[in-house]
């Protein structure tokens, strides 16, 4: 009989569209192939097989990349989108600060405390 694991983390199952693909990989290999397949008829009679087929991998690879790489559960453009925002968006030095609750709190105290002074005398 045969034996099929179960993963525990049904979380981390992505639903398979088509030949055993993801969706968002579908469609990511049918725009590489929307791109690179005409530019590879193209070039082939001015450029040559060889440099033709290496044009249309390189001009591939993008779409492909995008199509496999995922991270920590996240997608390539958003990681590179987080790093990004992280190298030229934001500030490099980023001070931590918070807004104390407590302190806001204990000023409101002592300016009820002063009011109730002032109301005294």
């Amino acid at each position: 009989m045969a034996f099929v694991p179960v993963p525990k983390d049904l979380n981390r199952v992505k639903t398979k569209v088509m030949f055993n693909l993801t969706k968002r990989q579908l469609i990511c290999f049918a725009v590489a192939a929307v791109i690179g397949v005409p530019v590879y008829f193209l070039t082939k009679s001015s450029l040559g097989i060889s440099t033709a087929a290496m044009l249309m991998v390189v001009l591939m690879l993008p779409c492909i990349f995008f199509a496999l790489y995922e991270k920590d559960g996240q997608p390539a453009e958003k990681v590179l989108g987080h790093m990004i925002k992280a190298m030229f968006l934001r500030d490099k030095v980023r001070p931590y600060r918070t807004h104390n609750l407590y302190a806001a709190i204990q000023q409101e105290i002592e300016e009820q405390e002063v009011l109730q002074i002032e109301q005294k005398s």
